[in-house]
């Protein structure tokens, strides 16, 4: 995964078919694409998290700290569909076996759902067995490696 380079970790979490990855420490929110291997696979561009190609990462680690709201240090990435510098949590629904709703609440902005999603996997397998063609992200140009 990109934004915390867990690289050691993607292969066997795409293998294994994993929906959602969940990690923190981040004092904020974002949400990214479905994404492996700088490659954003999304299940169409309408319903980017409906059956998805790859797996979809949220980092939810904005529930505060004692030094304050930690800033995005860089632009918006081509991966990511949604962050917020926010204190707030994150609120998960398991629907039934296919449907997961995941929402970001702000206490910044009074208990205001800034965030939400509904990730829909009809066919719980690994993801090599999709046909999925990606939009592939050239990292270089993104400036985490120089």
């Amino acid at each position: 995964m990109p934004y915390i380079h867990t690289f050691g970790l993607e292969k066997l979490f795409y293998d294994y078919g994993v929906d959602l990855e969940l990690w923190a420490h981040e004092h904020s929110y974002e949400r990214l694409w479905p994404i492996y291997n700088w490659t954003v696979y999304e299940g169409s561009w309408n319903e980017p998290y409906t059956n998805p190609g790859a797996p979809t990462h949220v980092i939810s680690g904005s529930a505060g700290c004692y030094s304050k709201h930690n800033p995005f240090l860089n632009q918006t990435q081509l991966y990511s569909a949604f962050r917020s510098d926010d204190y707030g949590y994150s609120r998960m629904k398991i629907i039934n076996s296919t449907h997961l709703y995941m929402e970001q609440v702000s206490d910044d902005q009074g208990g205001k759902v800034i965030d939400n999603f509904t990730l829909i996997r009809e066919k719980h397998e690994p993801y090599s067995n999709h046909k999925h063609k990606g939009i592939s992200i050239e990292y270089k140009s993104i400036g985490y490696h120089n």
